[in-house]
């Protein structure tokens, strides 16, 4: 259930990161769902080391490192993106 999880999480959070980003980003949605997974891990990890990642009540300081993380990932994931499918298409 803990995976289910991860990949809900995951889309939200990548969905809402390329919400915020300026622009289109041109990425699949399994594609933006896995860069919100690893931009939670990320966020997470972040949380963990500053120490804010179990606090009472809601986690507000944990869920916007989430959420950073996943706009970071999703905006180099972005750019590495375009960087593969523009080489790709010049091969061809």
């Amino acid at each position: 259930m803990s995976w289910l999880w991860a990949i809900i999480v995951g889309l939200v959070l990548g969905v809402i990161a390329r919400a915020i980003l300026p622009g289109k980003q041109d990425i699949p949605l399994w594609l933006t769902a896995v860069f919100g997974i690893i931009g939670s891990i990320l966020g997470n990890a972040v949380a963990g080391w500053i120490g804010v990642e179990d606090t009472r009540g809601i986690d507000w300081i944990r869920h916007l490192l989430q959420l950073a993380g996943a706009v970071a990932v999703v905006a180099v994931g972005d750019m590495a993106w375009q960087a593969l499918r523009g080489n790709k298409q010049q091969r061809t």
